[in-house]
């Protein structure tokens, strides 16, 4: 039988219900709860902004954070890149100032010498 999790934000009355089979451990419950809440908390927020401009740009952003989560926690790091490129490119920084980003953190890292690089990347 399914379960349901719904939390509301107080703010302004905007109720988010979650629905399916959870987890019986207490702390997935527990963040199941926590990120229903967070996740309405935003909505809420954003739904209040009222310039439509404004709005749109922050559900823009957040739609990829949750793009990038999702691909981070599925292990997809080619859709990582993507996303990351997508997001630089959203504020205007072009793709010679990435690689020169990569290349300054490349060589902080390895000045700093604390980080192992993945074959290819250590030259």
């Amino acid at each position: 039988m399914a379960e349901q999790y719904a939390a509301r934000d107080t703010r302004t009355g905007l109720e988010v219900a979650v629905t399916g089979e959870f987890p019986a451990h207490p702390d997935d419950r527990i963040r199941i709860a926590r990120t229903t809440t967070l996740f309405t908390r935003l909505m809420s927020t954003i739904l209040s902004t009222p310039n439509e401009t404004e709005r749109r740009e922050r559900f823009i952003a957040i739609e990829t954070q949750l793009e990038l989560a999702d691909a981070l926690i599925r292990q997809d790091m080619e859709e990582v890149q993507r996303l990351m490129r997508q997001t630089l490119e959203r504020m205007g920084i072009t793709p010679e100032q990435m690689d020169e980003m990569a290349r300054k953190i490349l060589e902080q890292l390895r000045e700093r010498g604390d980080f192992d690089f993945p074959p290819g990347l250590d030259s």
